[in-house]
């Protein structure tokens, strides 16, 4: 500070766009294999700490992953830290282990078939070395804890099998053709075996003819159904949500959403209910729920309509009011047959520190600021040149599938899935440009955009709209044809690190950056 010589740094600017790399892919079809529609990943969900990811499928079934490259492989970490181990390692897992969650039912009051298919799956808080798990189907949420079983197994017998002879005895067996005279009580005249004396022995070379197993010590993972929680929704569950007190969950439908302790499966409490008494007066439907990361009394909704809504569960016991409504005003003569159909928000996520709001609608992503309910902050472009193919998309339900969304730890980025099996990345730090498209193969960059539009701002200082990520209409990234088949409904950014675990079909693929 020298006569005003005072250096000013200058701000920084927002974060370089990420370089996507291919890390893993589980259950990798080969060309021209048929997919089994049971086999389709349904759910992908991280848990806390990164270390482990859960993926459900369409048959009920809910395999397990856990993360081997943070472990040390038996080097101390001093040792680790002395030699200065590089720790840019991307993250790798490998399978742990897999459980059937449901099975196929039948409703016979309803005759209604109720399938396998896992909807969602939350991890709960680890216990004792075990964790904790929540799936649930259309009807049914189960409560799972999987832990490691040390299980006694007969690994052996101490009998070399190539020895034996007819019904197990050995050939120099004591059971041979010549009987050794005896005494009375059992006893034996010769005095090597010494049965008779204190200082009992074995005969030389043992008794080869007592078969003995050889028991072994294996450590099995096993999945325990804790609890059931049932008969509790009359329409199809949508989301379920752990709440920060580790102590209850969520559970949301079309028309209602449920508060349940985890120890108590027969009792749940209705905190919402949009249901009608009159059902053709029915207007819009709950498509998504989720608590608030760190306020335990606090949780989100959204609806068929494009609005989400913010609850206090200390306000009532029926929330049938809302703290704060989120939607976006309607443009002008912009409405159309397919406005309502592509408003709908398939999926809403909570930013990790609990400020911003992620919802996907079809179109678009939303960024929402809990403290500004005027508009997004930010709106991302995700497929606009399908927007002329609606009617296309309209005919053969295409429009009606749920894309999720999902979040960075750091909040600097979000993601989505779009069709041929593509998912895009956009930047959402003040200032960023980054709107990145994947595709779900060892290749991620194929259907790169080489030249990413800037966004435009909106003239409304007040909503700060971004606008980013339209690209030429009528084609998809690469200028081809797109593939309505091949959809990316699923994925799950890692908790701490810039890696996105995204599901095609039956493949789980991996990325980092």
């Amino acid at each position: 500070m020298n006569g005003g010589d005072e250096v000013v740094a200058a701000p920084a600017g927002p974060p370089q766009p990420l370089d996507w790399k291919f890390s893993q892919v589980f259950g990798e079809r080969t060309a021209g294999e048929e997919v089994q529609e049971v086999d389709i990943i349904s759910a992908i969900e991280f848990d806390k700490t990164g270390d482990h990811l859960a993926t459900g499928d369409r048959g009920g079934r809910v395999v397990l992953f856990e993360r081997t490259d943070t472990k040390d492989h038996g080097v101390p970490r001093r040792d680790l830290e002395r030699i200065d181990y590089p720790i840019s390692r991307h993250p790798e897992f490998r399978y742990k282990t897999e459980f059937q969650s449901h099975e196929p039912e039948f409703d016979y009051l309803k005759s209604l078939e109720i399938e396998e298919k896992i909807n969602k799956i939350r991890w709960c808080q680890t216990a004792n070395g075990a964790l904790f798990l929540l799936s649930t189907n259309d009807k049914t949420i189960k409560f799972w804890k999987v832990q490691e079983k040390k299980v006694k197994k007969i690994s052996d017998m101490n009998l070399d099998p190539s020895k034996a002879v007819g019904n197990g005895s050995i050939a120099s067996s004591s059971n041979s053709c010549s009987p050794k005279p005896c005494v009375a009580n059992g006893g034996s005249p010769d005095r090597s075996y010494n049965y008779l004396g204190n200082d009992f022995s074995f005969p030389p070379g043992g008794i080869a003819s007592l078969r003995l197993p050889v028991t072994s010590l294996e450590t099995n993972l096993m999945a325990r159904c804790r609890r059931v929680y049932a008969h509790a929704h009359d329409y199809h569950i949508n989301s379920i949500s752990n709440n920060s007190d580790g102590e209850t969950f969520i559970s949301a439908d079309d028309l209602r959403i449920n508060l349940w302790n985890l120890e108590i499966s027969n009792q749940s409490f209705n905190i919402v209910d949009v249901k009608p008494a009159n059902m053709e007066d029915l207007t819009e439907v709950i498509t998504s729920a989720e608590f608030h990361p760190t306020h335990c009394n606090m949780l989100a909704y959204s609806s068929s309509k494009g609005s989400i809504r913010l609850i206090d569960l200390r306000q009532s016991a029926l929330c049938d009011s809302h703290t704060k409504l989120f939607e976006e005003p309607e443009a002008p003569g912009s409405r159309s047959f397919f406005t309502e159909i592509i408003a709908s928000i398939s999926d809403i996520k909570f930013a990790k520190d609990g400020r911003y709001i992620l919802s996907r609608d079809y179109m678009t992503l939303k960024l929402w600021d809990i403290n500004m309910d005027s508009g997004p902050v930010a709106t991302f472009q995700v497929h606009e040149y399908l927007r002329p193919r609606l009617c296309d998309l309209y005919e053969n339900d295409s429009i009606f599938d749920k894309f999720e969304c999902c979040l960075s730890g750091d909040g600097l980025r979000v993601a989505t899935g779009s069709y041929s099996n593509l998912f895009r990345v956009f930047g959402c730090a003040p200032g960023s440009t980054e709107a990145t498209t994947l595709e779900a193969s060892k290749n991620p960059m194929r259907r790169q955009v080489q030249t990413p539009s800037r966004p435009s701002r909106s003239l409304s200082s007040i909503t700060r709209v971004v606008r980013r990520g339209a690209e030429a209409p009528g084609v998809d990234a690469n200028g081809n044809s797109f593939d309505f088949t091949t959809k990316l409904l699923h994925l799950a950014w890692h908790p701490t690190e810039n890696s996105i675990a995204c599901a095609a079909a039956n493949s789980l693929y991996m990325y980092y950056a």
